[in-house]
Formats: C-alpha cells, sequence, structure tokens
C-alpha cells in the first residue's frame, strides 16, 4: 500500500469542498424525503463553488478567514 501524505491541519482550501460536500448531501436527501425544493440548496452550493473556483472567494471563505483559519496549509510531507 502506497505511503499517502497527512494533510497539514484545517485550511479554507479543504474546507470549503468539505462544506459544499456536506450541504449537498444534505439537500439531496432532503429533497428525496420531503419536497424538490431542497434542491435549490444544491444549486446555490454549485454557484458557490464556481465562484471559488474563478475568483478564489466566496461567502463561506470570509466566514472562515474571520474564524482564524489560514487559506492553505503547509506542504504535506509523507512518512516513509
Amino acid at each position: 500500500m502506497p505511503n499517502l501524505p497527512r494533510h497539514q491541519g484545517w485550511s479554507i482550501a479543504r474546507v470549503v469542498p468539505l462544506l459544499a460536500g456536506t450541504l449537498v448531501l444534505i439537500s439531496v436527501v432532503a429533497a428525496a424525503a420531503w419536497s424538490g425544493w431542497w434542491l435549490v440548496l444544491t444549486g446555490f452550493v454549485g454557484a458557490n463553488l464556481l465562484l471559488y473556483g474563478v475568483a478564489g472567494w466566496c461567502p463561506a471563505t470570509l466566514l472562515l478567514r474571520r474564524l482564524g483559519l489560514p487559506a492553505t496549509a503547509g506542504c504535506a510531507v509523507s512518512r516513509t
């Protein structure tokens, strides 16, 4: 099994996709269980991910910066 690099802490670059994936899964489950209108949340998350990819920020990054998360983590070092 190859040695995978370990992450060097939580950063905005790691938390934004994690948060987006969580919200998409929650909205899909809510849409299946209750109402298709929950898919609007999925669209909102997708639009914010596009904004994050193009501009490098989204509303979540503003909150995460205020919470003190660094923009990127240090280089990962693989252990052999």
